[in-house]
């Protein structure tokens, strides 16, 4: 149910109450009598509602005395929008579509309302077009106030989703810095005993260069071809026999398993291995490969923070890059991709919970458009995260872009259920949701529409079951002479 605020002033009689507010200010006497001779007087004891989701709204109603708070779902909670007090017009209005409420009304102390059926809204027209343009007044007033509202309620969500995938993506490298931090830390706590054993080697310089040549050959891992998981089982397997044949091994068990999996890790060999054990033997064989395994180590811990660390830097990026910091309020050229893979970024720990596959498919080419990049952006997110929500776990979910009849063609294509024939041509109408109550306000794809058309580009659907098509295409900037 939705209102409008007017004036409160403490009178004495149901017409001086109705006398009093502003918006009737132009309504003869005679017309509020009528009003309130075809009208009843409904009584509230504090907590009762007027109304409930899905009451039918059949009522123009006018608060004569009292309170109510007008609650709307949000999620699986009642969020409190505003009071009603003594002076505020709500309920059914003439030419008003509205139907049902999506809210609660709650009487919060003892309070009057004044109720006149829509049945004699017909005769109200007729009779007072001072009343009736009065009433149209509150309508056009409390549209344009809710969907302010709604529209910074919608931006509201979409910013708790968006945070929680961030905390959620930035909480994993975080863990994984603290965790090699740590490990690295309790490494090398053992650097004077390790150090303290290789000196007592006494290594010949070729010894040495044996060592050298082998950790800087490894250590560098752009050269390594990645190991099928068969073939990284049969390497462990290897090292882990040559290990035992040679007495490097540990009373854990545990510590072994690690050591294996660190030499697998930098896709060290057998036949490595036996070139060391030409140059080294007994205690020195033992004592090398153990400084072998530290230097392995301390890479791999280093090498863990960096890509942590880097994960968190592109996150950073990416909401930059999707709250639009940085950048003035005026349109710009931008290519498309950039905003889409911020925006994939930003969803990915909605993607990973459904583990949805993203294919991409944009033509590297391309022409920059002009445009607004926050708002673009959130034609992005309403897209990708409707298509989310309209997949089952496995689903694919494809972007592609290409230039195509002196255009730029942006497709978002998933393969859900699809969307209704009875209602794709609704989908962009305000307040047209398919989501259960409070968890949509019927305003993403409304948004998404007005975007388009400031951007002076124009949106379709196709949908069937399997496959839905949203696409966009935006007019291509002429080149400059």
């Amino acid at each position: 149910m939705f209102f409008l605020k007017v004036i409160d002033m403490v009178t004495e009689s149901t017409l001086d109450i109705l006398r009093s507010l502003l918006i009737f200010k132009d309504v003869p006497n005679d017309d509020l009598e009528w009003l309130i001779s075809k009208a009843e007087i409904r009584d509230f004891n504090t907590g009762d509602y007027a109304f409930k989701p899905g009451d039918k709204i059949e009522q123009l109603t006018v608060v004569l005395s009292g309170r109510f708070s007008i609650r709307l779902p949000q999620g699986d909670q009642l969020r409190e929008y505003t009071v009603l007090e003594r002076g505020t017009i709500t309920g059914a209005l003439p030419y008003s579509r509205m139907s049902e409420a999506r809210g609660v009304g709650i009487a919060l102390e003892p309070s009057r309302l004044l109720m006149l059926h829509k049945n004699h809204f017909h005769d109200l027209t007729i009779r007072s077009y001072a009343l009736t343009q009065a009433l149209v007044g509150v309508m056009i007033d409390r549209t344009r106030e809710f969907t302010a509202f709604t529209q910074q309620n919608e931006k509201l969500i979409s910013l708790g989703k968006l945070s929680a995938g961030l905390a959620h993506e930035l909480n994993n490298p975080a863990a994984a810095i603290v965790r090699s931090a740590s490990r690295l830390k309790q490494h090398l706590s053992k650097t004077p005993e390790s150090f303290k054993r290789i000196i007592q080697v006494r290594m010949t310089p070729e010894q040495v260069d044996a060592l050298i040549v082998l950790l800087f050959s490894k250590l560098d891992r752009t050269n390594h071809k990645p190991l099928s998981m068969m073939q990284r089982a049969a390497l462990e397997d290897d090292l882990r026999d040559w290990f035992d044949e040679h007495d490097f091994v540990c009373t854990d068990s545990a510590a072994n398993d690690e050591r294996v999996e660190i030499f697998a890790d930098f896709q060290i060999t057998v036949d490595d291995l036996e070139g060391i054990a030409k140059e080294f033997s007994g205690v020195e064989l033992f004592t090398a490969l153990e400084w072998c395994e530290g230097v392995l180590n301390t890479e791999q811990y280093v090498s863990d923070i960096h890509e942590a660390a880097s994960r968190i830097k592109k996150l950073i990026e990416s909401v930059k890059g999707y709250s639009n910091m940085d950048r003035a309020n005026d349109a710009e050229p931008l290519d498309v991709r950039d905003g889409i893979r911020s925006t994939l970024t930003m969803l990915g720990y909605k993607l990973k919970q459904k583990r949805i596959q993203v294919r991409e498919q944009f033509q590297e080419d391309a022409p920059r458009i002009m445009g607004y990049i926050g708002e673009l952006n959130q034609v992005w997110t309403n897209l990708i995260d409707n298509a989310i929500d309209a997949m089952d776990e496995n689903g694919v979910l494809e972007i592609h872009s290409k230039v195509e009849a002196g255009s730029l063609k942006v497709s978002v294509i998933d393969n859900g259920s699809g969307i209704p024939d009875n209602i794709v041509s609704r989908i962009f109408d305000p307040f047209f949701t398919t989501k259960p109550v409070g968890h949509g306000t019927g305003l993403g794809l409304d948004i998404v529409k007005k975007i388009i058309d400031r951007h002076k580009s124009d949106i379709k659907v196709r949908s069937k079951p399997g496959r839905t098509e949203f696409e966009i295409r935006f007019p291509i900037p002429e080149p400059l002479a």
